[in-house]
């Protein structure tokens, strides 16, 4: 089986079992090591890749490639902040600071094609894509009233959602 065909099949095992599914465990020789910038966050494993591509999925599925790794370097950001839990998946169960998590639907990404999306993007933020959002810690839907977040200093606004540092 080619490399990046068996990576694909163990993320998406692995999105699986983080989706509380049952199905077989990866072979674990398969899980790749991404390396990016170093920082606390930037030794990714499987395990980060599904977590972000999660977040990716769920927080910005619809839009553009920019607006999808917009949203996954706020939480490499986060991951990077010591004012957020250190480590991708760390901050993705931190409270309800993704709407997804406390909306009392379960968290399956059930569109095979916006996952593989979801998921190569995330690879590419964690490999050290250029972060087009300044070091942004938050976002919220352009739709959304700002409120809080308007004490924030705004950095821009990518695929339907506005980011602040």
């Amino acid at each position: 089986m080619r490399t990046s065909v068996r990576v694909t099949v163990c993320l998406s095992a692995l999105l699986v079992l983080a989706n509380c599914a049952q199905t077989p465990s990866p072979d674990p020789m398969g899980q790749p090591e991404v390396s990016g910038p170093a920082t606390k966050a930037s030794r990714a494993n499987t395990d980060d890749i599904a977590c972000l591509a999660e977040a990716v999925y769920f927080e910005a599925r619809g839009t553009s490639d920019k607006g999808q790794k917009a949203v996954a370097h706020v939480v490499l950001n986060r991951a990077n902040s010591p004012k957020f839990p250190d480590s991708v998946c760390g901050v993705i169960a931190d409270k309800c600071q993704f709407s997804y998590k406390c909306d009392g639907r379960p968290d399956v990404l059930a569109n095979p094609s916006d996952r593989e999306r979801a998921l190569e993007l995330a690879r590419q933020v964690l490999s050290g894509a250029s972060d087009i959002t300044q070091g942004a810690l938050f976002f919220h839907a352009a739709s959304m009233e700002p409120g809080w977040f308007n004490t924030r200093p705004k950095v821009g606004a990518f695929g339907g959602n506005i980011f602040y540092r």
